[in-house]
Order: C-alpha cells, then sequence, then structure tokens
C-alpha cells in the first residue's frame, strides 16, 4: 500500500512543485498578473497561473500511470510492492479510465477558459454555460450518481448540479493563500482514505486518481503558502472543483458488506464546508440584491479576520473545519444504522452552525456591505 501511496503522489507533487516554479518567472512575461483591489486581500502585484501547474502535473502523472499499467498487462511483469489485488484488477482500471480522461479533457477546457478569464475577465454568464454543458456531457458519458432512485434521470440531475456547484465552490474558495487549495488537499486525501480503507474492495482508480491530485495540490502549496508566491486562477480552482465532484460520483461509498446506506452522506461530510459557504455566500449576495457571481468579501474567512484573526490563522481555521466536518465520513463507516449516522449529523450542523454564528458577529461588526471590508 505503501508503495501505491508513493507512486501516485511522489511523481505528481514534484512534476507541481517544479512546474509552479517555473511559472513564477514565466507568468510575469505573459501578463498573468493577479493586480491588488479592493475586493482582494493580497496587497502587492502576484503572478497567476499555478493552476497550470496542477494539471499538467495531474495529466502527466495519470498519463504514466496508464502507460505503466498497460505494460504490465502486455509483459505480464510482476512489480515488487505492487498490491497483489490492484494488479488482477488492472484490465478494469484500465476501462474505467477512459472515464477519467474525459474528465481530464473537461478539465483542459475549463483550465483555457480560466486563463482567459485571468488575462482579461470573462462574464458569468458564459462561464456558467460551459461549465453546464460540461457538466451535462460528462453525466451522458457515465459520470453519473445512482442516489438509490429508480428514475435515472434523477441521478443526472443531481449529478450536474453537483459538479457545477462544486467547481464554482472551490472558486469561490479561492480568495486566500493557501485556502482552496488546502481544502482540496484535505477533501482528496480524506476521499482516497474512504475509498482504500472502508470499503471491501479498495477502489483504486478513483483512490489514485485523488492521491495524484493530493501530490498536485501539495506541490503547489509550497509555494502558495502565506505570503504566497503565486496564485492558481480561475484555471486551477474550476479544475479541482471538476475532479472533487467527478471522484466522488465515480467512486462506490455504499458497500453493503462493510455499511448501510447511510454511508452514501460521506461526501456531505468531507465539503461540508466548502458547500456552506458557497451556499451562504449566494445568499448573501442575492439578499442584498447583487449578482450571485459577483466577488465580494462576504466568505467565512473574510468574517474570520474581520474578528480578529490573521489571514493565515483565518486559513488554519477553515481547513481544521474542514477537517473536522470530513472526519465524520471515517466515523459514518462505524455507525451501525441511520440512527447512529443522524447523530454524526447532528454534529457536523453544531459544527456548521459555530461557523455561522462566527460569520455573522463578523458581519455584524463590520456593516452589512460586504465591500464595505475593502
Amino acid at each position: 500500500m505503501l508503495w501505491f501511496l508513493a507512486a501516485c503522489c511522489v511523481p505528481s507533487f514534484l512534476l507541481s512543485f517544479f512546474g509552479t516554479a517555473a511559472l513564477r518567472r514565466l507568468a510575469p512575461k505573459w501578463g498573468l498578473i493577479d493586480q491588488p483591489a479592493a475586493r482582494k486581500v493580497h496587497v502587492t502585484p502576484t503572478p497567476l497561473g499555478g493552476g497550470l501547474a496542477i494539471y499538467v502535473s495531474f495529466l502527466v502523472t495519470i498519463a504514466v500511470a496508464q502507460g505503466v499499467a498497460w505494460l504490465i498487462l502486455a509483459t505480464d511483469i510482476r512489480l515488487p510492492g505492487l498490491p497483489a489485488e490492484l494488479q488482477v484488477h488492472l484490465p478494469g482500471v484500465l476501462y474505467r479510465s477512459q472515464q477519467v480522461w474525459a474528465i481530464i479533457a473537461a478539465g483542459a477546457l475549463l483550465a483555457v477558459m480560466g486563463l482567459i478569464d485571468d488575462f482579461k475577465g470573462l462574464p458569468w454568464q458564459p462561464r456558467l454555460a460551459v461549465q453546464l454543458g460540461i457538466a451535462v456531457a460528462l453525466v451522458s458519458g457515465g459520470v453519473r450518481a445512482t442516489v438509490f432512485v429508480d428514475a435515472p434521470w434523477i441521478g443526472a440531475v443531481i449529478t450536474v448540479g453537483w459538479i457545477v456547484v462544486l467547481i464554482n465552490a472551490f472558486n469561490f474558495l479561492d480568495n486566500m493563500d493557501a485556502l482552496s487549495s488546502g481544502i482540496a488537499l484535505i477533501a482528496s486525501l480524506l476521499f482516497a482514505t474512504v475509498m482504500l480503507t472502508c470499503v471491501a474492495e479498495p477502489r483504486w482508480l478513483v483512490a489514485g486518481a485523488l492521491l495524484v491530485l493530493a501530490g498536485s495540490l501539495g506541490g503547489f502549496l509550497c509555494h502558495n503558502r502565506p505570503p504566497a508566491t503565486i496564485f492558481m486562477g480561475d484555471s486551477g480552482s474550476t479544475f479541482i472543483g471538476l475532479v472533487l465532484a467527478t471522484m466522488t460520483v465515480l467512486g462506490t461509498f455504499y458497500d453493503e458488506s462493510v455499511a448501510g446506506q447511510h454511508v452514501m452522506l460521506a461526501p456531505l461530510f468531507i465539503l461540508a464546508v466548502p458547500l456552506y459557504d458557497f451556499t451562504s455566500v449566494m445568499i448573501i449576495r442575492i439578499a442584498e440584491g447583487r449578482s450571485p457571481f459577483h466577488p465580494d468579501k462576504s466568505h467565512f474567512s473574510h468574517r474570520l479576520v474581520e474578528l480578529g484573526l490573521s489571514r493565515p490563522y483565518a486559513v488554519l481555521t477553515v481547513h481544521l473545519a474542514t477537517l473536522t466536518t470530513g472526519l465524520g465520513a471515517l466515523l459514518l463507516y462505524r455507525a451501525a444504522g441511520w440512527t447512529e449516522a443522524m447523530i454524526l449529523v447532528a454534529q457536523l450542523l453544531c459544527v456548521l452552525t459555530i461557523v455561522a454564528i462566527l460569520e455573522t458577529v463578523g458581519r455584524r461588526r463590520n456593516g452589512t456591505d460586504p465591500d464595505s471590508t475593502g
């Protein structure tokens, strides 16, 4: 298992680390610079484009892994340290990897659109239209949740909404150094843990893709930790939202030999904080008569700063809140049934209520207009 973890994480980490370092020097020459503004928290011009390093490192690592898998099958090589059950399931892994490549292709489209948005800005309407088109295409290609409902269209509609919401949720969260990428790293590791240890038969493909993503995020975070020397930009935030959304759909959380149907709540536990932040920000903006996609400082992280926390500690607080709710997903597999699961749900709601109280106090101390902070 350690061999598998290293094979997934180390190459993507190194590619992302050195790729991000190169982009730090190249981005200013390309004009990829994020200038300070009233709605932003940084005060010095900072290179953009770190998301390209995340995307390319993910792409290259997946491509090399698939090439190695093909080689193993073609020559019947037995690699030392390779889990025997993984070697047995390699044909199935390769067959399902077509869906991963569809996701990577969709990610390329998002990355290109994100770069264009970073260069000159795009209205939210065409960006949302492209996201919807990508989600519908992926669902039509088989990336679809069943949610234990007989009518396939219900699962399809839920999956489209899930993909679009998470793409935007992680884009919204990209408002402070290491925030969005750190949350994505925590989420990808927790999801990979579930896929490898909480089910009777490990989901090697999904777990491997999530670990590759974790490695890519780790390499980028070495440059994005406070004070950040580069930002990922929309090309990165939308891509990691897409990967997490689709991997949670491709991964099978329910295993009747291990736990009951209540474990289908696991993704909601792990992604509770991003989903809460996205929902609350949308509600605030709409209630104030503004576009729900108009950038501002109404996020959880901003409210923590308004309460007196430094930006690094605000980010750390959000990370710990994410880890707290996410660990509940692992406990779901220890719950005997829906009664115990509802206790964990109550605990999750308590955490989110604490978050809501902190947000409300921050808004009241600094006025109701989110832009009044900047």
